[in-house]
């Protein structure tokens, strides 16, 4: 079975004005909590760590040090 870029992980690079797609996908995985973010909802990643939050309590938890 083939399968689209809408049923798979996207990777992507970080950078500080937003991401670059290098392989397609629709989604990325949330670093801390495990969830499933659609890349039209991207809003919150980190350029050093290379990861991406679904929020920003995920991302402040990952700042601190909590995740």
């Amino acid at each position: 079975m083939l399968m689209n870029s809408s049923d798979r992980a996207a990777v992507l690079r970080y950078e500080a004005n937003g991401f670059r797609v290098l392989a397609a996908g629709s989604f990325v995985t949330c670093a801390v909590t495990g969830e499933r973010v659609e890349l039209a909802t991207l809003r919150y990643w980190s350029v050093p760590l290379q990861e991406a939050y679904a929020s920003a309590e995920a991302a402040l938890r990952r700042a601190q040090g909590q995740a």
